[in-house]
């Protein structure tokens, strides 16, 4: 029985020390790294339209912090385009996707520290990201094939960017030619805690799955 009664007074102590350290949490709450909820890029089945107001209303706010925003163009750039249209903005990741006709390829994210020469290396690390995993007479094969062939040859395959600056900064690059959305998040947003979907090209009128039933083309 003393043994027992030694027990139930661990017991007890415990839970004072975890019911006080829970009432020290709840007066001292922690600071949230990110939320989870936050993305860049069109939703799936939004309407173009829609996402471009959304997205040239995100850069209105005020505050001079920088933030994270996505450059999304109205046409596959090459890495040297894409640098450019960004105009002295810190660039964070490259988003590639090799464009065939009414076929569907992998988008690929490249990291970057944001110098030029990190940028115009990204296509050929996109290309590098291609793992030919299937045989050689499979779909998904030949599509990879093609497409780690053109990255290497530097196609124009960047479809969006996602960067870092003020919103008076990114509403500048916004008015470059051949940008046709710029996105800014609120400037709490922390890397890495976010999603990035981009809006490509061949979007129109709503985002959705694009067409897959087109020829592979040999080069």
């Amino acid at each position: 029985m003393r043994g027992f009664s030694g027990v139930v007074r661990l017991v007890a102590a415990a839970t004072l020390v975890v019911g006080g350290l829970a009432v020290v949490g709840n007066l001292n709450p922690q600071r949230q790294l990110g939320v989870g909820t936050d993305r860049l890029g069109p939703d799936s089945g939004e309407q173009v339209t829609d996402y471009l107001a959304r997205a040239e209303t995100s850069l209105l706010a005020d505050g001079a912090e920088p933030r994270w925003g996505s450059v999304s163009f109205d046409r596959e750039l090459t890495a040297e385009q894409a640098y450019a249209a960004a105009n002295g903005v810190r660039i964070s990741l490259v988003l590639f996707r090799v464009p065939l006709d009414r076929v569907q390829t992998p988008i690929l994210t490249v990291g970057v520290p944001g110098s030029e020469r990190s940028v115009l290396n990204s296509t050929a690390r996109a290309a590098g990201q291609i793992q030919e995993s299937f045989g050689a007479g499979d779909r998904q094969a030949q599509i990879e094939a093609v497409s780690q062939r053109r990255l290497l040859g530097g196609c124009a395959c960047v479809v969006t960017l996602v960067v870092r600056g003020t919103a008076a900064e990114l509403s500048e690059v916004a008015g470059r030619d051949g940008v046709r959305a710029v996105e800014a998040l609120p400037p709490d947003a922390v890397s890495g805690k976010f999603a990035v979907e981009p809006l490509l090209p061949e979007y129109a009128d709503i985002v959705g799955p694009l067409p897959d039933d087109g020829p592979i083309p040999a080069e």
